[in-house]
C-alpha cells in the first residue's frame, strides 16, 4: 500500500517535514478553509498542492494523492431543493481536482455531526492518551445536556438512571468538558457546534429517517459518480463513525449491506468505498477481511485502526494499539494484498491502495503538545511503523499471482 498520513494544512501542528521522517510518500488533506459546498477553485486546489510538493526531491517526495474530505452540504443529506445548485458544486470541485491530478476524494453522509466521541484524552495504563466513546455519558448529554425531545426512547431505564446519577456527582468543568467533546467540529476544523442552536439543526431532520436519507445519498451519488467516473476520480465514502445511530438521526453507512446498497444504487466502479477498519469494526457484526474480498474492487482508500469493546457493554469503546484491538489487522491487511495482487495481475492504473494509520495515541513528547485529536505524530508514526512491517511479512509470505 501508498504510506500516506492526513495533514490539515498551514494550520497543522504536524508538518510535512514530520510527515516526510515518518516515511509517507503520499499526503491526504482537504481545503478546510473553503465553507462547505462551495466550489473547490482551480487556483486554490493548485496552492495547495504546491504547497505541500515543495521542496520534493529524488530521495523523499511527498504528493497530495487523496482529498478527504470533500464534504457534503446538509441541503443534499435533507434532500432540499436547493441541493441541485451544491450538486453542481460538487461536480465543478471534481471536475477542478481532476485538472490538478488527484483522482481520489473522500467523503461521507453523517447528518448533522461528524465522527462522535464523548472523551478526547482517555488515558491508558502505559500513559497514552487515546478517544473514547461511552454509552452511559453520550446518554447522559443527550438526554441531561441537550435535553432532546424523545431522547428517552433511545435509552433503556438502567441507562437513564445511571446516567442521571453520574450527572449530579459531575463538576460544571466535567459537564463543559463532555458538551464541547460530544459538539466537535469537523477533524480539521477549529469550529464546533453551538448548544444553544444545536437542537435547531437536528430539528431539520424530524422528518428524514432511514429510508429518507438512503434515498438522499443514492439520489447524490446517481448525479456524482458518473462524473468521478469520466474525470478518473474514485469516490470513497467514509463509513459512520461509530456506525450506530445517535441522537435520533439515521446513519446508513455502518454495515456491509449498507455499503452494498450504495454500491448497487449506481454502479460504477467511481462509486466506492473508504475502508475504515476502525469505524466498521465496532460493530461485532461486520467481518471485515470478508468484506475487503466481497468489495474488492470497490476499495479506494484505507484507513487502518483498531478499537477494543468493554468487555461488559459493547457499545463503549477506546482506540486501541493498531495490532492489538478487536480488529483482525492480520487478516485485513492480507486481504488487501491480495487485492493489490490481483490489481496489478490485471493491470489496473491503481495497483497500489492509498492506505493510512488513523487516531493515533497522543504520547511521549506529543503530550505536551496541541494538536487535533488523534493526529499527534509520534502515535500515528508507532503505528505506521507497526503496519510497514505486517505488511512486509505478509507481502514475503504470499506467492504472486
Amino acid at each position: 500500500m501508498i504510506q500516506t498520513m492526513r495533514w490539515f494544512g498551514p494550520n497543522d501542528p504536524v508538518s510535512l517535514m514530520d510527515i516526510r521522517q515518518a516515511g509517507c510518500s503520499g499526503i491526504v488533506t482537504a481545503l478546510h478553509q473553503i465553507a462547505v459546498g462551495e466550489v473547490w477553485s482551480i487556483d486554490a486546489i493548485k496552492e495547495r498542492k504546491a504547497l505541500v510538493e515543495a521542496g520534493n526531491d529524488w530521495y523523499s517526495p511527498l504528493h497530495w494523492l487523496v482529498v478527504e474530505s470533500l464534504p457534503v452540504h446538509e441541503a443534499i443529506k435533507k434532500g432540499l431543493p436547493s441541493r441541485e445548485t451544491y450538486i453542481e458544486n460538487y461536480k465543478q470541485s471534481l471536475r477542478n481536482l481532476a485538472a490538478a491530478g488527484i483522482k481520489t476524494v473522500c467523503y461521507n453522509f453523517m447528518p448533522v455531526l461528524d465522527w462522535s466521541r464523548t472523551e478526547l484524552e482517555y488515558t491508558l495504563p502505559e500513559g497514552h492518551k487515546t478517544l473514547r466513546f461511552v454509552w452511559e455519558d453520550f446518554a447522559l448529554f443527550d438526554l441531561y445536556i441537550l435535553q432532546r425531545p424523545g431522547a428517552t426512547a433511545d435509552y433503556d431505564a438502567a441507562v437513564q438512571e445511571s446516567a442521571r446519577k453520574k450527572l449530579a456527582e459531575m463538576s460544571p468543568a466535567a459537564i463543559q468538558r463532555l458538551t464541547n467533546t460530544v459538539l466537535l467540529g469537523l477533524p480539521g476544523s477549529e469550529e464546533a457546534f453551538e448548544l444553544a442552536n444545536f437542537q435547531e439543526m437536528l430539528d431539520t431532520y424530524a422528518h428524514i429517517g432511514d429510508k429518507e436519507l438512503r434515498e438522499n445519498l443514492y439520489y447524490f451519488i446517481r448525479q456524482v459518480a458518473p462524473v468521478a467516473q469520466e474525470l478518473g476520480i474514485n469516490l470513497c465514502i467514509h463509513p459512520d463513525d461509530p456506525p450506530k445511530s445517535l441522537l435520533g438521526l439515521p446513519r446508513v453507512v455502518s454495515t456491509e449491506s449498507d455499503l452494498r446498497q450504495l454500491l448497487d444504487a449506481c454502479d460504477v466502479r467511481a462509486n466506492g468505498i473508504t475502508f475504515c477498519t476502525g469505524s466498521l469494526g465496532v460493530r461485532q457484526d461486520n467481518d471485515l477481511p470478508g468484506m475487503v474480498e466481497r468489495f474488492s474492487d470497490r476499495i479506494h482508500f484505507v484507513h487502518l485502526r483498531t478499537t477494543r469493546r468493554d468487555a461488559d457493554n459493547e457499545r463503549n469503546f477506546h482506540e486501541a494499539p493498531h495490532l492489538e484491538g478487536d480488529v483482525d489487522m492480520y487478516a485485513v491487511v492480507k486481504a488487501l494484498h491480495k487485492e493489490e495482487l490481483r490489481r496489478k495481475a490485471n493491470h489496473y492504473p491503481d495497483q497500489l491502495l492509498p492506505m493510512r494509520p488513523d487516531h493515533g495515541f497522543q504520547m511521549l513528547d506529543d503530550l505536551n503538545k496541541k494538536t487535533y485529536p488523534g493526529y499527534s505524530i509520534i502515535g500515528r508514526l508507532k503505528a505506521l511503523a507497526e503496519l510497514r512491517g505486517l505488511e512486509m511479512s505478509i507481502s514475503r509470505s504470499i506467492i504472486e499471482f
